[in-house]
């Protein structure tokens, strides 16, 4: 007995990081990461991350045999699991919480089952904690890698407030620099020193003042960890609408009006690292 699913999930970037009050807010970009799911007799489940075949397979391992003991608990399956991706790893954009998103879909789809979206994410998110990858689940991230758009949360208590999007048509130019950044490595007392700065960035959020929010969130995080901000502030010198770092780094979002990304890109000058521009993800499909 086999039974075949597929999944894809979507990258994201950060406007208010969770990492201090438990309250979020990420936007879903176009970068995909996707899933395959053989589920089968064999009683063991098998990983294998494609151009990352050294990178830990906990969080993968641990969405599938959630799905199975949750939806098909009677059975003793076990699984063929292979991702592949576009969206860079420990970077700050995201990969887990897209990785988590199209591993449970895939599987879901295999056993021919469907649940709420929240539902889902929710066994993700929790599968994100057991693995160390986030002290809050990344419900903020996951959120808006599956719906797309602007989703604002309590992480804490697995619930999205609000979806909303950007006013204007940008398009997102990311800076990855080569460096990587591992959770386990986060000063988070350092975070936690600015808590008061990120709850008012968090107020502008609610109040849709997006832009504003994600660049003071950035100076907080570049505050804390010590990160150069130069990038963001050599986008903004050239007429970048919003600029600045997604997670806890090390990339920086760039957020540049449509019409205006030519002109942008001819004048803007990147010293380290790679620069990629990709559309929002707004949830259309």
């Amino acid at each position: 007995m086999v039974m075949r699913g597929r999944g894809m999930a979507r990258a994201s970037g950060s406007i208010i990081n969770a990492i201090v009050s438990g309250r979020g807010c990420s936007f879903g970009i176009d970068l995909k990461t996707w899933a395959d799911v053989e589920i089968n007799d064999s009683g063991r489940i098998d990983i294998r991350i494609e151009d990352h075949e050294n990178e830990d397979k906990y969080l993968v391992h641990r969405c599938v045999s959630q799905v199975l003991d949750t939806y098909a608990p009677e059975h003793m399956y076990g699984a063929k699991v292979v991702t592949r991706s576009e969206i860079p790893m420990s970077r700050g954009l995201k990969s887990s919480s897209a990785a988590a998103n199209a591993v449970i879909r895939a599987t879901l789809d295999a056993l021919n089952v469907d649940i709420e979206p929240l539902e889902a994410l929710r066994i993700g998110t929790r599968a994100s904690r057991e693995a160390g990858l986030s002290k809050t689940g990344a419900f903020d991230d996951a959120c808006a890698s599956w719906f797309g758009g602007i989703c604002i949360t309590d992480n804490s208590a697995e619930a999205l407030l609000r979806r909303g999007r950007f006013n204007n048509n940008y398009r997102v130019i990311i800076h990855v620099p080569r460096q990587r950044v591992r959770k386990r490595d986060i000063p988070l007392h350092r975070i936690s020193a600015w808590s008061e700065i990120m709850e008012l960035a968090f107020g502008m959020a609610i109040s849709r003042d997006y832009l504003r929010a994600m660049m003071l969130n950035s100076l907080c995080i570049s505050a804390a960890l010590d990160l150069d901000q130069e990038v963001s502030m050599n986008a903004l010198v050239h007429g970048a609408a919003a600029a600045g770092f997604t997670g806890t780094g090390p990339s920086s979002i760039i957020l540049v009006k449509e019409n205006r990304v030519e002109d942008f890109l001819n004048l803007f000058e990147c010293r380290d690292g790679d620069l990629r521009v990709v559309d929002l993800y707004n949830g259309e499909d």
